[in-house]
């Protein structure tokens, strides 16, 4: 990788993505677009530009005046939001994701980087330790877009030889930025009521249990992937997960450092989705094919969650 494009640079990913490909590339070397206005931090690791991967003319541009080769799409509207405006989330998750194999191909980019999600799976799939390869039957408009965007990368691959690579990512928990409308956004907003010393009331019940990932084993694992050498890789598409909890365990964690802190349980209609999703995945194909191998247990992520929730 030696010129990287990062569309949707200002989301929960996007953000600490930018800080770690900066540091390992150069910010000179990293371009970031969304249609937000960016945090400081983006600024100051990248040159920033404002685009909307819906604008194909536009997507064309930036990669024909920045000579890129490598793009991370991480533009999309996300399962509690999609849920809201179905017909939004497709029109972003699968004209975005066209758009951008189409530039991808049209202009020689080397290889396309964009997580799934395990939002692929449905009701049927096995809930423990779901395998990367079975039937994949969402319940969710974001689930849907993400089946169908993976079954693209490997069109594009096999069709045109462009590189593209995905992960499915559990739910990400991070410290840097806030929850971005997913199913899973209730494990994060755990650690910022206990840091700002509020209780909270989660909107699934404490004995849910779903795959959990820190960011820090997120952004890992997708630059990971991003540098595996392509004939280890026997799939466009990898499970990875790093800890299956339940909502009780993580407030039981928090509580150690935070003793005061109190969760109340309410489930909304994002329980349902929540149902549909598996209690832990296997992840042995991308630690056999990429050596994937998460840094991040329970409590070293809920200390260092703590720490730095405070220092803001």
């Amino acid at each position: 990788m030696k010129k990287i494009l990062i569309t949707g640079a200002c989301g929960q990913i996007g953000t600490e993505l930018t800080i770690k490909l900066a540091e390992m590339y150069g910010d000179e070397n990293i371009i970031t677009t969304d249609i937000q206005k960016p945090p400081a931090v983006i600024r100051e690791h990248s040159k920033f530009e404002y685009l909307n991967v819906m604008d194909t003319d536009q997507l064309a541009k930036a990669v024909v005046d920045h000579d890129i080769d490598t793009i991370f799409h991480m533009a999309a509207i996300l399962s509690a939001t999609g849920e809201k405006n179905p017909k939004f989330a497709y029109d972003i998750n699968m004209q975005g994701l066209m758009n951008v194999l189409e530039v991808a191909c049209r202009k020689r980019v080397k290889k396309l980087v964009t997580p799934s999600s395990i939002a692929v799976f449905g009701p049927d799939a096995p809930k423990q330790n779901t395998p990367n390869e079975i039937p994949l039957n969402p319940t969710t408009m974001y689930g849907v877009t993400k089946v169908a965007g993976e079954k693209l990368l490997q069109y594009y691959y096999l069709k045109f030889g462009l590189d593209t690579r995905s992960l499915r990512y559990p739910g990400i928990i991070s410290s840097e930025t806030a929850p971005g409308g997913g199913t899973t956004d209730y494990a994060v907003d755990f650690y910022l009521h206990a840091a700002r010393g509020e209780n909270y009331t989660c909107f699934v019940e404490k004995d849910t249990v779903l795959p959990f990932m820190y960011m820090a084993d997120a952004i890992k694992a997708l630059i990971d992937l991003a540098n595996a050498d392509n004939n280890r890789l026997r799939r466009r598409v990898y499970n990875v997960s790093a800890m299956a909890l339940s909502a009780e365990e993580v407030v039981t964690s928090i509580q150690q450092y935070k003793p005061d802190f109190h969760c109340d349980y309410n489930a909304d209609s994002r329980q349902k989705i929540a149902d549909s999703w598996p209690d832990s995945i296997s992840d042995k194909e991308a630690r056999d094919e990429w050596d994937w191998s998460p840094d991040y247990d329970l409590d070293k992520m809920t200390r260092e969650m703590l720490e730095r929730l405070a220092t803001k």
